[in-house]
């Protein structure tokens, strides 16, 4: 080969090579260079949401072909925020928290969840049973503990509820405790850390386990309106026909014997069902008409 010949060819592998660089050089979405990365809330066990969600991606990755990954996020709006970066591609996002992002990024709701037969669900504040507190008025002056301020059940709607009841839920409490999650506010009020706790319905279920009486104890002083269900949605430029293939297999999994064990271990869900966007319109109307404004909360 002529050192004439060598230079062009080493001038055509620096322009292949410049031009992968220029479209990133990165491989396929869902291949092993680059994993399709799935992301949860962490609003139970975390442990226990690993351990679930690194199933469901196996799942996936078996039924489609595409590689899949799990993990979960250290908070509420990690998850969000990842999504808006591009450092997740899928996530299951609670419902404010989907809303925010679908604001924010773009992000697009695939399914939906269903518990006991229903795509919605309630909130609820709870009490010790032996606290003497009747009404949501006598939560003036005590402790309260709430899940994460991006949750929908546990901080954002039993705010409202409280407003609605002439509780001011920023000053009418002698102190407010995050507990990062649903069963760690069941178990807080359980201790008696807090007078007060704020969950979906029925969280006393997740922790029964290693709190056998906790429904005596702990018992339910008011519920919300209904909230609708938590989400499945993908990031605004996942590929259309790749996220048609993941929310089909999804679908297909949640229906086994084996997908049904682990939905339920991660979130205890019973299925999923397709949705789009406007399943949360009436959320977005009922947050309205308490005073939060999305687009603002979104800049």
């Amino acid at each position: 080969m002529s050192k004439k010949t060598t230079l062009v060819l080493l001038a055509l592998l620096t322009l292949f090579a410049l031009a992968l660089a220029g479209c990133g050089g990165q491989a396929d979405l869902g291949t092993a260079d680059n994993p399709i990365i799935m992301s949860f809330v962490p609003s139970g066990d975390t442990q226990q949401i690993i351990a679930s969600g690194n199933e469901l991606a196996q799942l996936l990755t078996d039924s489609t072909g595409l590689t899949v990954t799990a993990n979960v996020g250290t908070d509420f709006a990690a998850v969000r925020e990842a999504m808006g970066a591009g450092q997740a591609h899928i996530g299951w996002l609670n419902t404010f928290n989907y809303v925010l992002a679908h604001e924010k990024y773009g992000v697009d709701v695939g399914l939906v969840t269903q518990r006991f037969g229903a795509t919605t669900y309630t909130g609820q504040i709870v009490v010790r049973a032996d606290s003497g507190i009747a009404s949501l008025a006598d939560l003036k002056g005590k402790v309260m503990c709430w899940v994460d301020p991006n949750s929908t059940s546990g901080y954002i709607i039993p705010r409202i509820l409280l407003a609605a009841n002439g509780v001011n839920p920023d000053t009418d409490f002698s102190q407010t405790i995050e507990a990062g999650s649903h069963n760690n506010v069941i178990t807080q009020v359980y201790n008696g850390d807090c007078d007060a706790g704020a969950t979906f319905v029925d969280a006393r279920s997740s922790v029964e386990a290693d709190l056998p009486d906790v429904k005596e104890v702990v018992v339910v002083l008011a519920e919300t309106t209904d909230i609708p269900n938590d989400s499945v949605s993908f990031i605004e430029d996942f590929p259309a026909e790749t996220r048609e293939q993941i929310v089909n297999a999804l679908l297909e999994i949640s229906a086994t014997d084996a997908g049904k064990e682990v939905l339920n271990n991660l979130y205890s869900i019973e299925a999923l069902q397709a949705a789009d966007d406007s399943f949360y319109d009436l959320f977005r109307a009922d947050l309205s008409k308490a005073g939060i404004n999305i687009e603002d909360l979104a800049q």
